[in-house]
């Protein structure tokens, strides 16, 4: 019989990942490949030709793919060509933004405000106008249209995004706007605030539908070329937790900004809900990023306030935070004369001095190549490792600094942590949580290589390190739902609630959230629809999200969702104004989540061993952590079985990563086969 493989392919800055399910005997298989940042869709293609070769006669059963396409687009700035549409008289809307200021107002004086995305001289203004109800104050401006389309064209300008005042209450101008662009500049890739964004505050919906025509061209040919030649029918992570098939993804592309991270922490979701640890941070380190986030209740925590790069992006998403501290970050010295780490990154090519292609800067993973933490190989043996470049690489930075190469190796590395760090506390302390009771899930390929040292500077109680952690995000690929959001803005206070126009909305929004759910192919009644509200109170800036319940919308209902609105205020900000008629509840936005359940990995436990970790030794290596060079024992991990402890300082090795484990720690394996580091 063909063994039918469900497959997760997760395209990093580095190298793609993949792993199988065999859906019939639940083995899973894995592999890498280099990515291929100049076509990843060659990158894609071999890692899932890689795959199917190890398994002769296997067919592929369907595909989910998590991509930094878009990501890394922002996160490069790598943005030119964009046009914006806007209503008349608001031209100067992104100039304006918002007047909140990094870091606080204490850096008021020093901070200035980085580059528009689209200047002001490639914005045009065009007539008509609604109010905050939908209602026409005045018609849309046909003649002003053309002339903004024709200047576009003759500009060359081909990527435009469109946002008119309140078109979230009706979206009839944009349409009309569309339109007219077909007509005048039909080779122009459109993006509609309607479409993209449809509730109110228009900064943030006109950076959110730019950032989307921004990556539309790219993801586009990026998705094409992908469908053309895929085995079978092809999934796309979204950064909201869920998937969509690749055709649907097209015509929204900002919804996978944070696509691979997203399967990163949902595959790290499913590890600490098997050992028993329902909260975790989550940290996945590859080689242009790291990307923390935060496991509540065997949930991850998701937000519609994120950014990436520098631009906001109003979406629900995965709340997490991306810092530029990957194995590809560079070490440079500042204008300053400090030492610097990231966020510029080598990536996949030419990547770092050790990867031998050409690279030209000493990059973290130098770093850890000197010191003797990394095997002088990676992938198996795959890729070798030039040491000797890297060396020289380090020893011409620390000759600038004043230091011997082994201190200046570990300052990169010191450095590289606590940006990790950093990001750690900016998704816990900064969110009222107290990251001393949150365990560390570490994964990626180079996520294990510094989470000693996060142990140490954090205090966590404990880092798990999953099987094939590098590995980790193409298998949360594969735990994770088909989803689809959709919203609407409607701001009331509670008081004059209607309860019609509520129960209207929501109707409307769960007709969408279904028939987008039947055009993945579930029938009718097998997918989920799951309502949430933004309230707030009167006054407030920004929303509190809560479940609203199912069924018809009555007193009761609204009785509920203020309740709980209260409840989550209180937990969150540590008061609230219930039964305060001084402080009145607004209702704001309405939101319906399609959810179309599919069938989850089973992973086996594995039988214990006889607890002695060294028949996985394989040897040793000179090895320098911190202090001097020692004689370090090396570790196979597939040669481990649970039970087994490995005392640091001792270095454990597997084909797509490595956990340097520091003196004074040590790691048990677990019954799932998870690397368990805590201090001796």
């Amino acid at each position: 019989m063909t063994a039918r493989l469900r497959i997760g392919i997760d395209t990093g800055g580095t190298f793609t990942d993949v792993v199988a399910l065999d859906e019939d005997t639940g083995e899973i298989v894995t592999t890498k490949t280099p990515s291929t940042p100049a076509d990843p869709a060659a990158g894609f293609l071999a890692g899932v030709a890689k795959i199917l070769d190890s398994r002769p006669g296997a067919a592929a059963a369907g595909l989910a793919h998590g991509t930094t396409v878009a990501t890394n687009r922002l996160l490069e700035d790598r943005i030119e060509g964009l046009g914006f549409v806007t209503t008349e008289g608001f031209g100067h809307l992104l100039e304006i933004a918002r007047q909140s200021v990094p870091d606080g107002y204490g850096n008021s004086y020093f901070w200035v405000k980085p580059p528009r995305i689209v200047p002001v001289h490639r914005v045009r203004e065009v007539g008509g106008r609604l109010d905050h109800t939908g209602a026409e104050l005045r018609p849309f401006d046909e003649a002003g249209a053309v002339a903004a389309a024709r200047w576009f064209r003759d500009q060359g300008i081909s990527a435009i995004g469109v946002c008119f005042l309140h078109s979230y209450a009706d979206p009839s101008h944009e349409l009309a706007m569309r339109e007219v662009l077909r007509r005048e500049h039909p080779e122009a890739v459109v993006s509609l605030s309607c479409e993209v964004l449809r509730e109110y505050r228009e900064y943030e919906r006109s950076v959110t539908t730019l950032v989307d025509a921004a990556v539309k061209p790219v993801m586009s040919r990026y998705l094409a070329r992908v469908v053309e030649r895929a085995p079978a029918r092809l999934h796309v992570m979204k950064s909201n937790g869920g998937v969509l098939s690749a055709e649907e993804v097209a015509h929204q592309p900002i919804t996978t900004v944070l696509s691979g991270p997203a399967a990163g922490v949902l595959g790290a979701a499913f590890v600490a809900a098997r050992t028993g640890r329902g909260s975790a941070v989550t940290l996945d380190g590859g080689g242009t990023s790291t990307d923390v986030a935060v496991i509540l209740d065997g949930e991850p925590a998701l937000t519609t306030e994120g950014a990436i790069g520098r631009h906001p992006v109003r979406i629900p998403m995965i709340d997490i935070v991306t810092v530029g501290a990957g194995g590809g970050s560079i070490a440079r010295i500042s204008p300053e004369g400090a030492l610097k780490v990231g966020p510029r990154s080598a990536g996949a090519d030419p990547g770092p001095l050790c990867y031998g292609r050409g690279g030209t800067e000493p990059a973290v993973t130098d770093a850890h190549a000197v010191l003797g933490r990394i095997p002088p190989h990676l992938l198996g043996g795959e890729i070798p490792l030039d040491v000797e470049a890297a060396r020289t690489g380090l020893a011409g930075l620390a000759a600038r600094l004043g230091l011997t190469l082994e201190r200046a190796a570990t300052g990169v590395l010191e450095i590289s942590a606590w940006n990790q760090a950093n990001a750690i506390r900016q998704i816990t302390v900064e969110r009222g949580l107290d990251v001393r009771d949150y365990p560390l899930v570490a994964f990626g390929g180079s996520g294990p290589l510094l989470c000693c040292r996060l142990l140490d500077v954090l205090g966590l109680p404990a880092a798990v390190v999953p099987e094939n952690p590098g590995n980790l995000s193409a298998f949360g690929l594969l735990t994770v739902d088909v989803r689809t959001d959709h919203v609407r803005t409607r701001v009331m206070r509670d008081s004059d609630l209607d309860l019609a126009a509520v129960a209207g909305t929501f109707a409307d929004l769960e007709g969408e959230a279904a028939a987008a759910l039947g055009r993945e192919g579930f029938a009718a009644g097998a997918g989920r629809l799951a309502r949430t509200a933004d309230l707030r109170y009167y006054g407030q800036a920004f929303e509190v999200r809560v479940p609203a319940p199912p069924g018809e919308v009555t007193g009761a209902f609204r009785a509920e969702v203020v309740r709980r609105f209260h409840d989550a205020h209180e937990s969150l900000y540590g008061y609230c104004h219930r039964d305060d008629p001084r402080h009145p509840v607004e209702w704001v936005n309405y939101r319906v989540s399609g959810i179309g359940p599919i069938e989850r990995p089973r992973p086996r436990e594995r039988p214990p061993g006889d607890k002695d970790a060294s028949r996985a030794r394989t040897g040793t290596r000179r090895v320098h952590f911190g202090d001097d060079w020692a004689d370090t024992p090396v570790y196979d991990r597939a040669r481990l079985a649970p039970g087994d402890t490995v005392e640091g300082p001792a270095v454990i090795e597997e084909f797509g990563s490595t956990l340097p484990l520091h003196p004074g720690f040590r790691a048990e394996v677990d019954g799932h086969a998870n690397l368990v580091v805590t201090r001796a």
